[in-house]
């Protein structure tokens, strides 16, 4: 195996701006097609919320696809190696590289680095734009597509609790002493963990201590009586430090904002296992485009006059795909505890490098 990867400008060039090029066009292609089901299925939700209309429309798409790009840009570029490569040997260019002296390694290495390049750059955007996307599509959700409080820190959908009181809320906007809650329900429960009361308020505002409900509607399970009272004060245990650490929504937050939480959480002696596995997963996630090359490499060599061009995309294909299914069952076990968070996050992605490399070596080197 030659150990020069870039023996020639020229074909470096033409390589990535072939590859680069075509990863454009499928992400193109997958968004469009996602996005116009997706907002076929939330159009009837946006526009049953009186005075919605087509810029509320625009704005949802507006928020929606940088979650659709980041998501599904790996995709995009295991399916433009998959064709870039099948191309290349269809037209016996692979065989005339091979030909000229390069290895299998340095066929792959300028779709590799611009392969790179899209991770970087995924990841300035996921951490820039696409947090602040699903933070504010979050809030706007949790609010039926209504108007949302300008405040630049809303939060969506807060279950709080403390010994025998529960709450739960929809939004909340403020930090400190200034927090303010919408579409309040509270939650009182006796010894036996069986509620008692239940109050539904629109809007809840911090009493230092406790929660002060304006014009709750009040619920007594055991007359089954319903009451409307001017306010109520519940909930004296729940700080607004405590509300901080409630939720913590790892896709809403950049990883250095998701960094400091992890940090208070665990100082509050709160599990963090579930946060740390997105953190590291947030570098890994958007890396993972720079393996889809190696994955889908089969695809590059063999005659294709021999018939088996299609198999071998076939398998390149499985190959990416199995990477994700991999990937989200790593995941799912961090969440569980039953992977440590790093290697939740990064065991998938050395495993298929691994198993790439192999396939590779073994086969053309």
């Amino acid at each position: 195996m030659q150990l020069e990867f870039f023996p020639s400008r020229t074909l470096t060039f033409y390589l990535a701006r072939l590859f680069i090029t075509r990863i454009l066009a499928v992400l193109l292609m997958l968004v469009m097609v996602l996005q116009v089901l997706d907002l076929l299925g939330e159009s009837g939700d946006i526009l049953a919320y009186s005075g919605n209309g087509q810029m509320q429309l625009l704005y949802y798409v507006s928020l929606r696809v940088p979650q659709l790009v980041a998501r599904f840009l790996p995709y995009s570029v295991l399916l433009a190696t998959i064709i870039t490569l099948a191309t290349l040997n269809q037209n016996s260019e692979v065989i005339s590289m091979k030909a000229a002296g390069l290895s299998a390694h340095q066929v792959l290495a300028p779709l590799m680095l611009a392969a790179f390049a899209i991770s970087s750059i995924s990841f300035a955007f996921n951490e820039r734009v696409v947090t602040r996307a699903t933070a504010a599509l979050d809030a706007w959700h949790a609010v039926d597509y209504g108007p949302l409080p300008r405040d630049s820190g809303v939060r969506s959908n807060l279950y709080l609790s403390d010994g025998r009181d529960l709450m739960m809320a929809k939004t909340l906007t403020g930090t400190g002493a200034d927090m303010v809650m919408t579409g309040v329900t509270f939650y009182r429960r006796d010894a036996n963990d069986m509620i008692v009361e239940q109050l539904r308020s629109p809007r809840a505002t911090y009493a230092n201590p406790g929660w002060t409900l304006e014009n709750p509607v009040r619920f007594e399970v055991e007359g089954t009586r319903t009451t409307e009272i001017p306010s109520a004060t519940v909930a004296p245990g729940i700080t607004p430090s405590k509300v901080t650490l409630s939720k913590v929504d790892a896709d809403s937050e950049n990883i250095f904002k998701l960094a400091g939480s992890i940090k208070a959480m665990k100082v509050a002696g709160q599990r963090t296992s579930t946060l740390e596995a997105a953190w590291w997963h947030k570098i890994s996630g958007p890396l993972s485009s720079t393996l889809m090359p190696l994955l889908g490499a089969v695809a590059a060599f063999g005659l294709a006059r021999s018939g088996q061009l299609l198999i071998r995309a076939v398998i390149g294909m499985a190959l990416g795909f199995a990477y994700f299914v991999f990937d989200n069952a790593a995941l799912a076990m961090g969440n569980f505890g039953g992977y440590p968070p790093l290697v939740a996050a990064w065991a998938p992605f050395v495993l298929f490098a691994l198993i790439g490399e192999t396939v590779l070596v073994r086969t053309e080197e």
